[in-house]
């Protein structure tokens, strides 16, 4: 079992940006390394994966402003955020796509 957990979360204005980390306890280089993120009375929804293959997907919302990376060599995964919008507010979740999950890290985007 794979221990993850976010860092880089904050509290930022509209148009800011941050870069939020995940770091694995395990070799990550087999995994789909994948965002989620909850709103405030909302559902966990999905945000970005980036595949053990090399492929990327974003959700409609975040196309465009969020860019996924990972590292295998350090067994990370990043989400840089750019030009972020009061809805982005939320609590971002890490997943090794296999069902393990970080405790999470608050984004909270207000003028």
């Amino acid at each position: 079992q794979v221990r993850l957990v976010e860092s880089g979360g904050g509290l930022v204005q509209p148009g800011g940006s941050l870069r939020l980390s995940c770091a694995a306890s395990g070799d990550i280089s087999m995994y789909t390394m994948g965002w989620h993120r909850r709103a405030p009375e909302k559902q966990r929804e999905f945000v970005a994966y980036f595949s053990n293959v090399g492929t990327i997907k974003y959700a409609e919302p975040v196309k465009g402003r969020f860019t996924i990376s990972r590292d295998n060599a350090k067994n990370t995964a990043y989400l840089q955020m750019n030009s972020l919008k009061p809805e982005d507010t939320a609590v971002y979740y890490c997943t090794d796509g296999m069902g393990d999950w970080g405790q999470g890290t608050q984004v909270t985007v207000s003028a």
